[in-house]
C-alpha cells in the first residue's frame, strides 16, 4: 500500500510542476507520475546535499515542495536535452 501512495504522491507533484512549468502541450497521467517521482528522488538528494540532512520520507507539505522543485528541475534539463538535439 506504501508503494502506491507514493505513486499518487509522484503524480501529485508531476501534474503540479507541470502547470508552474507552463508546459503548452499537457501531459499524460503517467508521464506526470514518472517526472514526480523522479522529481522526488531529485529533489531529495539535492536537499540532502545543499543541508547535509537526510530528507524525511513522509508526506507534508515541504516533501511536497522538495518534490515540485526537483520535479521542475527535471522539467527543465529534460526541455534543454530535447531542444539542443533538433
Amino acid at each position: 500500500m506504501d508503494a502506491v501512495l507514493w505513486i499518487i504522491f509522484g503524480a501529485i507533484a508531476g501534474y503540479i510542476a507541470g502547470r508552474i512549468y507552463g508546459d503548452p502541450r499537457p501531459e499524460g497521467c503517467l508521464t506526470n507520475t514518472v517526472v514526480g517521482i523522479a522529481g522526488s528522488l531529485l529533489g531529495g538528494s539535492m536537499y540532502y546535499l545543499i543541508t547535509g540532512r537526510g530528507w524525511k520520507r513522509e508526506f507534508s507539505l515541504p516533501s511536497l515542495i522538495v518534490a515540485i522543485l526537483g520535479s521542475l528541475l527535471l522539467i527543465y534539463v529534460l526541455r534543454r536535452l530535447s531542444r539542443s538535439r533538433s
